[in-house]
């Protein structure tokens, strides 16, 4: 069992997990700060956002952004985004995740 520790951040898809080095503050937030987190083949159904320590609405254009590539956004704080990463990992849904250091 491995413990690593993320304390900046950490992008999660379905092969791999990295830190997120960089991690822009949750009203920052752009397509782009997600480097290729979203180019999965099959394209990932929804980006859990884990906002730090509580919920954080992100901005809307990087909700616009990311539903304009029929990518959805569900934002909750880091702990309850990684509890949720556990259950939809285990019923295979294909997801991907952002979690902001607590």
């Amino acid at each position: 069992m491995r413990d690593d520790v993320f304390p900046d951040g950490l992008l999660l898809s379905p092969v791999r997990a990295l830190a997120w080095a960089n991690a822009p503050a949750v009203d920052a937030l752009t397509p782009d700060a997600l480097g290729d987190l979203l180019d999965l083949d099959p394209a990932p159904e929804f980006l859990l956002l884990g906002t730090g320590a509580g919920l954080r609405q992100p901005p809307r254009a990087f909700v616009r952004a990311l539903e304009a590539r029929s990518v959805g956004v569900e934002a909750m704080d880091s702990r309850a985004a990684a509890r949720a990463w556990g259950v939809l990992r285990a019923e295979e849904r294909q997801i991907v995740a952002a979690l902001l250091p607590l």
